[in-house]
């Protein structure tokens, strides 16, 4: 029976690229110095960097097109902000300075009290330098141009003075008047009658005007420099934070990143000098190693400048990108010299770099080919901070695969041409060439070529995977073993996938060490009780709120809402509520259009309920409500709270056009389409990746294991990664869409190789594969992870993030590899005879007469088969 035909598009591509091999070999100086060029002109792109920096958190962590963002759009246009400023009444969180005041025992003594007042008086002396401005000159205003302050420090210090209890959550001023402080003062025991007994903590609020950001800002810097010299006194310990902190905390997240890429920089030069460190001094490989390294560096200098000159925004996340590039290009540099070292010694330098081109440059174009088209179908994604990182690792990418044909291949060359003529690597003097140096008996790690077969000796840990591995694994008991193994694993990740947690948790974008996540945690713990008052707007302009019908179906529609224990029962703030109880004290007839609607602009001014009705030419064009939530801590509790308001809203809006909004909910919009976003990302790659590897390897059977893999891998990092307490996020997105093409590489080569052996039983195909594919994969591993490592011990979240999926990808990738798929091939083994048979007298042929070599993938793993004659193997170092 003929063989089948697996390289329709492998063979044409290793001719073209082996001429291209030998073009490099003639003029390696013109593909060495072009580069360069190339480089120093598009590194020019970093003179944009400052200005393209983005650390807008709005901007790159939540969707673009959010229906948060068309809600505020709406509120913004109906509901403009009036002359007196209202928290509650904000459509974006403002500009503001906080700090909460703690103490261990009870806030309300009268000691403790006054430490608070000492700084707060502190506070609203700060000035700006320059201007001297102060908290009086930018805050924001009453309507009588008094500045909004705290109402909460009278309220205690009438109670400490005069002995009136404090009353919680709604204080009453007067029989007209009540304040709500279930946002000021936090950690409450309470007496029966609802007043406090003790209180562990108080947060103030300074609110500056939001159109005056140029001096505002100024301000907030003072306050955020000013204020640790006051985080702890005698009675009480400070937390401080302001609108801008964010952003600034989350600037800071990058710059300390650039020690730990120093750190990677000369972690990758030392292995892979180590790597290829040769005791022979001519065929020594120290320079090339360098140079190979220098090539990833110089693929990041090109692409991060271009993207940069094309005017991509720069967010945190893509900082990360510059260690995956390494460790990629480590891995190509690898492939290139262990291609390299295959080829025949004496023979001319273009000969070599055709041999070397043919077999190397298939390998690294398919597989940076499926990576980069993982990357760029990331740019689907909704999330800003996403779209920037797979914008600017794809484009490395392709640099990175550029260069490593081009500025590494001529250096390369170069180096050849210094081994022809039998130099010293490292003071460039002639060195005697002594036969037993020809033989192959001079030390040298890796092993010595062997002038007949121009292949190098076999490595150990290659007869280690042959002798005592492969046959181990094969073994009927182990492969029972490795069964219940998976299972164990399949069962571990699929408890973790419903363990899983969606969304970022602000504080995380910040530093461990930060402010910020102080601040966070502290007001998680004392202010957590009481969420945010979700605004209710009526859209619908004909509403008929006069109407006995139309306010029992807004009645029947309140009711919905407190029916969740998510809601604060008659917390509700409401103009509509309180012109009812006006019109009955001032014996109005409301139930009358033309008495509610004539009456209801007085009683809108005297009651400051005038920012909730949208009244135009005697209309109500749209009022809003505002609902208290309560219990709002975690992620999961501001996913549920979203989904409900909305879908409660959406069921009234069968009688009512209602639209629910808050601030934060900007933020929450990812958890309602982070999921679907993965899942689509995760489905259009792996289409993708399917595709390519078909066009490599069209084999059905490879096809399959290929989905098999990836789906269990993709599980397996989902299912640790949120035992690892990593949730479900823009940046573990980000790495998800990472490990399919990894993932692609570890499984796709070892069925091939498996598929592909001439071996009779199902057993003695998997010990082949392992025995080619074992050191591959390893090296490939621990090269890649060697590349983010360092990023283990960053103090930042979105950086520990990276390592800990790329860690799982890699780690399990490899496992896949190397334990789960050699073993359930041999249970299907024969499937394979159809696409792998030959007629008997070729098979006897080939079994005699040739031997088989497996060329690395991107990642260290096999893609090209390639024959020697009489038998000899040519293997990786």
């Amino acid at each position: 029976m003929a063989k089948c035909k697996t390289n329709c598009v492998e063979k044409p591509l290793s001719k073209v690229f082996g001429k291209f091999g030998r073009i490099i070999g003639k003029y390696p100086w013109v593909f060495f110095i072009f580069p360069l060029v190339t480089s120093a002109g598009l590194g020019a792109g970093f003179y944009f960097l400052e200005d393209r920096e983005s650390n807008s958190i709005e901007e790159q962590f939540t969707p673009k097109n959010g229906p948060a963002k068309m809600e505020r759009k709406f509120v913004k246009e109906h509901f403009p902000q009036g002359e007196e400023f209202s928290s509650l009444r904000l459509y974006t969180d403002g500009t503001s300075a906080s700090f909460i005041a703690v103490s261990s025992t009870n806030i309300l003594t009268q000691d403790a009290f006054q430490e608070v007042v000492n700084l707060d008086s502190k506070v609203k002396q700060l000035q700006t330098d320059g201007d001297n401005l102060t908290f009086f000159d930018l805050c924001a205003k009453k309507k009588n141009g008094e500045c909004v302050s705290n109402p909460i420090l009278e309220i205690i210090n009438s109670s400490i003075h005069n002995g009136k209890p404090i009353s919680y959550p709604f204080h009453n001023i007067n029989l007209l008047s009540r304040e709500f402080i279930g946002t000021a003062i936090g950690g409450v025991s309470q007496y029966p009658n609802n007043s406090i007994e003790t209180a562990h903590a108080i947060r103030l609020f300074y609110y500056l005007e939001d159109d005056r950001r140029n001096e505002t800002d100024p301000w907030l810097k003072k306050f955020i420099s000013t204020f640790p010299e006051h985080t702890n006194t005698e009675m009480i310990s400070v937390w401080y934070f302001t609108s801008i902190s964010r952003e600034e905390e989350f600037d800071t997240n990058s710059k300390s990143v650039i020690p730990l890429f120093s750190a990677t920089y000369f972690l990758a030069i030392t292995m892979s000098i180590v790597s290829c460190l040769r005791l022979d001094c001519v065929r020594n490989k120290v320079w090339v190693a360098t140079f190979g390294v220098l090539s990833a560096g110089l693929a990041v200098l090109s692409s991060f400048g271009l993207v940069l000159l094309c005017g991509m925004p720069f967010v945190m996340t893509v900082a990360t990108a510059p260690f995956l590039i390494l460790g990629v290009g480590v891995d190509d540099m690898f492939i290139m010299i262990s291609c390299w070292q295959k080829t025949k010694v004496y023979d001319k330098v273009e000969d070599r770099m055709e041999d070397t081109y043919k077999e190397a440059a298939v390998s690294i174009t398919i597989t940076t080919l499926t990576d980069v088209l993982a990357f760029y179908i990331g740019l689907m994604t909704p999330f800003g901070s996403v779209q920037s990182f797979c914008m600017y690792t794809g484009t490395a990418l392709l640099f990175c695969y550029i260069y490593n044909i081009t500025f590494f291949g001529a250096f390369l060359a170069l180096n050849g041409q210094r081994e022809g003529s039998n130099r010293h690597w490292f003071t460039g003097q002639r060195v005697e060439q002594a036969d037993d140096v020809r033989k192959g008996n001079a030390c040298s790690v890796g092993g010595a070529y062997d002038p007949v077969t121009g292949a190098e000796e076999e490595m150990p840990i290659n007869n280690f995977f042959k002798k005592y591995y492969g046959p181990l694994l094969t073994n009927c008991w182990t492969k029972v073993f490795v069964t219940l193994l998976y299972l164990g694993y399949l069962a571990g990740s699929t408890y973790g996938c419903f363990q899983m947690q969606e969304g970022i948790d602000l504080k995380n974008l910040a530093p461990d060490d930060s402010y910020v996540a102080s601040y966070y945690d502290n007001e998680d713990r004392y202010f957590s009780e009481y969420g945010p008052f979700v605004m209710l707007v009526i859209k619908n302009e004909g509403f008929q709120y006069w109407e006995k019908n139309a306010c029992e179906s807004l009645t029947t529609c309140l009711k919905e809402f407190e029916s969740s224990d998510m809601v604060a029962k008659n917390m509700t703030v409401s103009w509509l509520e309180a012109y009812e109880i006006f019109g009955a004290i001032s014996g109005l007839n409301l139930t009358n259009e033309k008495v509610f609607m004539e009456s209801l602009p007085q009683f809108l001014t005297r009651s400051g309920f005038y920012q909730d009705v949208n009244i135009s030419d005697g209309k109500i064009l749209a009022s809003r409500l505002f609902i208290p939530t309560v219990n709002i801590s975690t992620a999961t509790d501001e996913k549920e709270m979203l989904n409900f308001f909305r879908n409660t809203a959406l069921t009234c809006g069968k009688k009512l056009d209602l639209l629910v909004y808050h601030p934060a909910f900007i933020y929450f919009d990812q958890y309602a389409v982070i999921v679907s976003n993965t899942i689509q990302n995760i489905v259009v790659a792996t289409a993708v990746m399917l595709v390519i590897s078909l066009l490599l390897i069209p084999n059905p059977l490879c096809s399959l294991w290929v989905t098999f893999a990836i789906a269990s891998v993709i599980v397996g990092v989902a299912g640790f990664m949120a035992l690892w307490d990593v949730n479900l996020d823009s940046i573990s997105m980000i790495n998800l869409v990472i490990c399919i093409g990894f993932s692609v590489d570890f499984s796709a080569h070892i069925s091939y190789a498996f598929v592909s052996s001439e071996k009779r039983t199902a057993n003695e195909k998997a010990i082949d594969a392992i025995y080619n594919l074992g050191y591959p994969i390893i090296q490939g591993a621990v090269s890649t992870i060697a590349g983010v490592v360092v990023l283990s011990a960053a103090k930042s979240y979105i950086f520990r993030t990276f390592f800990k999926i790329m860690f799982l990808v890699i780690s399990l990738g490899a496992v896949h590899g190397l334990v789960f798929i050699p073993v359930f091939l041999t249970f299907f083994g024969c499937c394979s005879d159809s696409c792998n048979t030959v007629d008997d007298k070729e098979q006897h042929s080939h079994a005699q007469d040739t031997g088989t070599v497996v060329q690395l993938s991107e990642t260290g793993v096999a893609t090209n088969m390639h024959t020697y004659p009489n038998g000899n193997q040519g293997h990786t170092n």
